[in-house]
């Protein structure tokens, strides 16, 4: 079945064509390590894995490769600001060197890979480090000066965007005014055109830098995904994702350079996740490592909500669609989620995909991955009194290998016949107490105690059965 997805580059859904037959080559922007990763940062995240494990799902190997940005990324996308790992090391206290900077990119990507784990997110081929890959970025860095595309002024080697006539064409960042460019590339007086951006920043006397022909100094943020991305997947490759933050600047930049130094398309394919937003007052604003709305898949699961749950409110709405955070609405998601889980703990093996609801879910899904189109016809198959529970259990359990949502590492365990910890066991019997008096209320807050140690209940006519949570 064809597969269509909406490229940012033509603003239109075009069917999906590979590069390679049977073969995907698929870039994401990975986390810059100087903080915890906020569930925002994780949406784009999901969204590369869903999108990943759709071409998977019909039968397509994927190379895919995320980076680790633990250098150059500067708290301004205007080529200014503090180095966001300097930031870091100064307030972790860690020593202001390479070593430094290391120890806590290795500490931050820990925990990122923690909640992506937590997340059922695959793990993609390679994770390069932009700090482990100077060397090719040096080498794309002259090979832009070699082909006169790149000059140096006084605190680094810039880009000539003038030099690259197709520049800005990715979300028609092109046609926007002078005014609006200039405001998001900055301007600098020794710059030649006010959109020019830095390849490479040199370092003041006693900073932190790497070796270079044309000076100590550090990469920018842009030419560390345009090297690693073509090192490990190559000139031309399939797709690259990323937030719509990163269109107008970051992307647009790796098209110029990369385009520029090869003389090949760069990507076929770009596929850009919408923000996630949280009310600020009466608005509502991008979750953001630097703001107030800092939320972490820790602050999540403090307050009862498994991650997967999370995963699964992120299922409700496409990729492209802005979703606005709501203590409802995830509390919502982890209800229905258990609901969905329960369902399938409670139904038989043995059954057999139904190919009918199989094809009707590969439509969805390959419809630029339509996830809410494939959730809604899950609980319709859930509802359909014409399949046997068996054999909604081997279909879902199917859709689950684009969803991973983990379905089938749920399974039904008789609280008879299992060892239940003491505690738990003292919450099931206040809870049985609290029900049967009516206080149903008191039942509920029992019961997100025992999810909290891992378990979940579910309530039957002939009693109370634990379900293993994720």
């Amino acid at each position: 079945m064809d597969i269509f997805l909406h490229n940012t580059l033509t603003d239109k859904k075009e069917k999906f064509t590979p590069i390679k037959q049977g073969e995907v080559s698929l870039y994401s922007c990975g986390p810059t390590v100087y903080n915890y990763l906020h569930i925002g940062n994780l949406r784009a995240y999901v969204f590369a894995d869903i999108l990943k494990r759709t071409f998977e799902y019909d039968g397509y190997t994927v190379h895919h490769i995320m980076n680790v940005t633990d250098i150059g990324h500067l708290t301004s996308d205007a080529d200014e600001g503090e180095d966001k790992m300097v930031k870091a090391l100064k307030r972790e206290g860690k020593p202001m060197t390479l070593e430094g900077l290391r120890d806590v990119a290795n500490i931050y990507w820990q925990k990122a890979h923690e909640d992506m784990q937590a997340l059922d997110i695959e793990d993609a081929e390679k994770n390069p480090f932009a700090s482990d890959e100077i060397p090719v970025q040096i080498e794309l860095i002259q090979t832009l000066l070699d082909k006169e595309y790149a000059y140096q002024i006084s605190d680094g080697i810039y880009f000539d965007t003038t030099k690259f006539p197709h520049y800005g064409e990715l979300g028609g960042v092109k046609n926007e005014s002078t005014s609006e460019m200039e405001s998001r590339i900055g301007i600098n007086s020794e710059k030649k055109n006010p959109r020019d951006f830095a390849l490479w920043k040199f370092a003041d006397k006693d900073g932190i830098g790497f070796d270079a022909p044309f000076g100590k100094g550090f990469p920018g943020w842009h030419i560390e995904c345009s090297a690693m991305s073509m090192k490990y997947l190559g000139h031309h490759f399939d797709i690259h994702t990323g937030g719509i933050d990163h269109i107008p600047v970051h992307h647009n930049n790796e098209i110029a350079q990369s385009e520029a130094a090869t003389g090949e398309k760069f990507v076929n394919y770009w596929m850009h996740n919408a923000h996630l937003t949280i009310a600020n007052g009466d608005n509502s604003e991008k979750m953001a490592k630097s703001g107030d709305n800092f939320l972490t898949l820790d602050f999540l699961k403090k307050n009862g909500i498994s991650p997967l749950a999370y995963r699964y409110w992120l299922l409700t709405a496409r990729y492209s669609t802005r979703m606005d955070y709501s203590t409802e609405a995830i509390k919502g998601a982890q209800t229905a989620y258990e609901r969905l889980t329960n369902s399938l703990a409670s139904f038989p093996d043995g059954g057999k995909i139904d190919e009918t609801y199989k094809e009707r879910f590969s439509k969805a899904i390959n419809d630029d991955l339509d996830t809410p189109k494939a959730l809604a016809l899950t609980w319709e198959l859930i509802r359909d009194k014409n399949i046997s529970e068996a054999d909604k259990k081997a279909t879902i359990l199917n859709f689950d290998k684009v969803f991973g949502l983990k379905l089938g590492q749920i399974k039904k365990e008789d609280k008879d016949n299992i060892e239940i910890p003491k505690e738990v066991q003292e919450l099931l019997h206040f809870r049985k107490l609290a029900r049967e008096s009516g206080d149903f209320a008191q039942s509920d807050a029992i019961r997100k105690e025992i999810q909290n140690k891992g378990y979940s209940v579910k309530d039957q006519k002939d009693g109370t059965q634990l379900l293993t949570k994720i």
